[in-house]
């Protein structure tokens, strides 16, 4: 099983990617009056940044930190 350190990244990097993937979801929705290529990109960008996430969460979710050796 993978160090906490490296759960806690994981965790973080989901996060990332889920929240800036909405941003960026909001963005490309307010840009299509402007720019209707530009904005239909930055949404669907968004919207696979926000499933990367939420795919990196349920993998999070399976993994156990590592165990201190018992004496």
């Amino acid at each position: 099983m993978p160090p906490q350190r490296t759960l806690d990244r994981l965790d973080t990097t989901a996060w990332v990617l889920i929240y800036g993937g909405l941003f960026a979801l909001v963005l490309g929705i307010a840009s299509h009056g402007e720019t209707a290529i530009g904005g239909w990109s930055l949404s669907v960008l968004g919207v696979l940044a926000a499933l990367a996430g939420v795919v990196l969460i349920v993998i999070r979710a399976r993994m156990t930190p590592d165990e201190p050796p018992r004496r």
